[in-house]
């Protein structure tokens, strides 16, 4: 059981927190009209961007650590409890459908299990054990890494994520919202979103859980097109898995090549529907195995293996 003087050690440590701040000028918010309310909510998600620029440099230097290590067919994975937690799931459940990623290749962890992602799991998140262990049940190795993601920098699962992920040799990014964070301080690349004081006290899903969706949408997005996944603009590895997708190939296809329908549709039947390969086939005037040679001979990257097609 934690002890008063635990408890006292605590809350004065969330004090020293810029995302714990109190504004006292927003003291009499839940007296405000609706519309006022959502015009002072608009204008705190506003300076949100303005904070994730001031880190760009770091995050840029983070993807290409991530980027060099998955193209070694190392893993991405995602530390962090709660909202955070919640995000990094995310992040890493919508690759397999837009990048077209092994379901293993982008891994989200959030301190509980699944469960935690619709209920709050108590003390979870206190526990640099259980990161641990989360993480030895994925066999890590050199070439992954570990993002641990945390609002506050200091939550242990997340803090225990890196500092673990780190001991055996992976490489390691801490996202914070909250300067001079213990969880920069344990990575290799940390990147310290200060969005500042919540609209309410302490409410770190708003902006802090915006700046974390940015930073993460950025760390895998640009990871993707670096590993070769998009076609300058274009999600050429999209897998089409309904028919919203199926036709959104064939556009892809389309965008890509400027060819007519009945060029688009043989392409993708000669390329068993993927998008990637059709194009090369119309681009590089190739067949279907042809294609896929080129490609694997490329590591997947469209461009290198035009250039092999007309070379």
């Amino acid at each position: 059981m934690t002890s008063m003087s635990n408890y006292g050690d605590l809350r004065a440590e969330l004090e020293t927190l810029t995302t714990e701040a109190f504004r006292p000028e927003l003291s009499e918010i839940d007296r405000l009209p609706t519309l006022e309310i959502a015009r002072l909510m608009n204008g705190e998600d506003a300076t949100v961007p303005t904070a994730v620029a001031a880190q760009l440099p770091l995050i840029a230097a983070a993807i290409d650590g991530i980027a060099e290590r998955m193209a070694r067919g190392g893993r991405l994975v995602y530390a962090g409890a709660g909202t955070a937690g919640r995000l990094g799931v995310l992040d890493a459940s919508e690759c397999p459908p837009t990048f077209n990623t092994d379901p293993t290749r982008v891994v989200g962890l959030i301190a509980g299990g699944p469960t935690a992602l619709s209920t709050s799991i108590e003390g979870a998140e206190d526990s640099k054990e259980l990161a641990a262990a989360d993480l030895d049940a994925l066999a890590l190795t050199a070439d992954d890494t570990v993002v641990g993601v945390s609002a506050s920098g200091r939550t242990p699962y997340a803090v225990g994520a890196v500092e673990h992920a780190r001991s055996h040799g992976a490489l390691t990014v801490g996202l914070s919202c909250n300067a001079h964070s213990p969880l920069a301080a344990a990575a290799d690349h940390g990147i310290e979103v200060v969005v500042g004081p919540e609209l309410l006290t302490g409410s770190t899903r708003l902006k802090s859980g915006t700046a974390q969706k940015l930073v993460l949408n950025m760390l895998s997005t640009i990871t993707m097109i670096r590993l070769g996944k998009t076609y300058g603009n274009l999600m050429v590895d999209v897998r089409a898995s309904n028919e919203k997708l199926r036709a959104r190939s064939r556009r892809i296809v389309a965008l890509a090549t400027g060819a007519s329908d009945e060029e688009i549709e043989q392409a993708l039947a000669a390329t068993d529907g993927e998008v990637k390969n059709a194009i090369l086939t119309i681009l590089g005037e190739v067949d279907g195995p042809t294609a896929a040679r080129l490609l694997e001979e490329s590591q997947g990257h469209l461009r290198a293996a035009l250039a092999k097609a007309s070379g």
